[in-house]
C-alpha cells in the first residue's frame, strides 16, 4: 500500500488528522488495531474546549455535536462548604466548553471517514515504523491474518503510550519527563440526571471530587482514591455517601442518586517525551504526551497536535517551504508544556495528598480563596481551562 500520510490510531486525534487531510485534498490510510466497536465504545474524555469545538465544527464534524452537544459557560469549585462559579464568557472574552464524549467524536469522525474519506482499517495492527529517517518511511501491520507494509511520505503516531511510533524514537535522541501522583480517580457512570448544571470541583480534607456528566440522563463522578485502589472493593452506596460528604455545602445543596453502571479506577500521571518529531515520524496525542484529567486537557491536546501537522503539510504542499513541519516538535510543545502546568495547577490546587500537612491544607485553601477574590487568578484559570490558542 502506498500513501502520502499513514496514520496509526483511530483515536479522536488520527481521526480528525484524516478529516483535516481529506478536506486538504491529501490522501492518508489509517490504521487501527482495535475493532470499530471497540472504539466507539472506548470511554475517555468529554470536555471539549473553544478551540477544538471550532476545529471539528470547521472539518464538517459538528453538526450532531452542536444538536447533542452541552455547552458549559463555567465551572463551580467548592471548598470548606463554600461554593464559587467561574464564569468562562465573562473572563475569556466569549470562549466556553462543550461537554460531548470521545466516543461521540469518534462515532462522527469515523462516518465521515467511511463515506467520503480515504482507507481506514480496523484490526490492522502496527507492528513497526521502519525507515523514519529516510524520504519513505513504512509501517508494517498485521490485517486479517497477513503483514503488509504501508509505505508513506509520513507517519503520524497517534497509537497511545504502549503504541509502536514513540518506540520508533531511538532513546539516544529521546528525553522524558514525568510525575506519578500517589492517588488515583474512582470514576462511576450513573442513570442519574446530573445533581448540577455545570461541573462541579470539590476539594475536600477527605480528598478530592468530581461532579461531571455524559448527557442530561447520565451522570459522570469521581472520587479521589489511593494509588492502586480496586473500584471493586468499594460498594455502591459507600461510593455514593463518600460523594455526598464531599460534595456538602452550606447552603443545603443535595446530591441525587442513581444506579451505578460501570465503575473503574484511573491512575494520575504527567508525562511528556521530547521531541515530538523524529524524521518524517511525527508524535500525537498520548503518544508524546499525558496530562492528570482535573484539567479535562488529553484529548485537545491531541487535536491541537493534528491541527498543527495538518496546518504544516498544506503549507508545503501550497509554498514548498518545509519550515513548519520542522517547527512541529517545538511548536507543539510550547502549547503541551502550558497544558501540563495548567492540569498541575489544577491537581495539587484540589487534591489532598496522602502526606499533606496542616500548612499545605492552609495554602491550599488561600490558593482557592485567591481564585474567589481576584479577578486576575480567576481569569488565568478560565483561560487555562477553556483552551490555550491552536497557533
Amino acid at each position: 500500500m502506498r500513501t502520502t500520510v499513514g496514520i496509526i490510531g483511530a483515536g479522536p486525534a488520527g481521526l480528525l488528522l484524516a478529516r483535516l487531510l481529506h478536506n486538504a485534498g491529501i490522501d492518508s490510510v489509517v490504521l487501527e488495531s482495535r475493532d470499530r466497536a471497540y472504539v466507539e465504545q472506548r470511554q475517555r474524555a468529554g470536555i471539549l474546549e473553544q478551540g477544538t469545538v471550532d476545529v471539528l465544527r470547521a472539518a464538517g464534524a459538528g453538526g450532531r455535536m452542536d444538536r447533542e452537544g452541552l455547552r458549559h459557560d463555567g465551572i463551580e469549585l467548592r471548598f470548606t462548604r463554600e461554593r464559587h462559579r467561574v464564569d468562562f464568557p465573562a473572563l475569556t472574552g466569549g470562549s466556553s466548553v462543550m461537554v460531548y464524549a470521545q466516543t461521540e467524536v469518534c462515532k462522527d469522525l469515523i462516518a465521515l471517514q467511511l463515506e467520503e474519506g480515504g482507507p481506514l482499517l480496523f484490526e490492522a495492527e502496527a507492528l513497526a515504523v521502519e525507515g523514519a529517517e529516510s524520504e519513505r518511511p513504512r509501517v508494517r501491520f498485521r490485517h486479517v491474518g497477513r503483514e503488509d507494509v504501508l509505505e508513506c511520505d509520513y507517519v503520524v503516531g497517534c497509537d497511545g503510550f504502549w503504541g509502536v511510533a514513540r518506540r520508533a524514537i531511538p532513546a539516544a535522541h529521546s528525553r522524558v519527563f514525568e510525575r506519578t501522583y500517589p492517588f488515583g480517580w474512582l470514576g462511576i457512570l450513573a442513570d442519574v440526571p446530573p445533581s448540577h448544571d455545570e461541573l462541579v470541583y470539590a476539594r475536600h480534607d477527605r480528598g478530592f471530587a468530581l461532579l461531571s456528566m455524559r448527557s442530561p440522563a447520565v451522570s459522570r463522578l469521581y472520587l479521589q482514591v489511593p494509588e492502586g485502589t480496586d473500584a471493586g472493593s468499594w460498594a455502591d452506596e459507600e461510593i455514593w455517601d463518600e460523594l455526598e460528604r464531599r460534595f456538602e455545602t452550606a447552603d443545603g445543596w443535595s446530591l441525587e442518586r442513581g444506579t451505578i453502571t460501570s465503575k473503574s479506577v484511573t491512575p494520575m500521571r504527567s508525562h511528556v517525551h521530547e521531541p515530538m518529531r523524529h524524521g518524517r515520524l511525527f508524535l500525537a496525542g498520548d503518544a508524546a504526551h499525558i496530562v492528570p484529567p482535573t484539567g479535562a486537557k488529553g484529548l485537545n491536546l491531541a487535536v491541537g497536535d493534528v491541527v498543527m501537522f495538518a496546518r504544516a503539510l498544506v503549507h508545503l504542499e501550497e509554498t514548498g517551504s518545509a519550515e513548519r513541519l520542522d517547527a512541529y516538535s517545538e511548536t507543539c510543545l510550547r502549547r503541551v508544556w502550558q497544558a501540563e502546568r495548567f492540569s498541575y495547577d489544577m491537581t495539587t490546587l484540589l487534591h489532598r495528598a496522602p502526606d499533606a500537612t496542616p500548612f499545605e491544607d492552609r495554602v491550599q485553601l488561600a490558593r482557592l480563596r485567591r481564585i474567589a477574590t481576584s479577578r486576575a487568578a480567576e481569569t488565568d484559570l478560565a483561560e487555562g481551562y477553556t483552551g490555550f490558542p491552536l497557533d
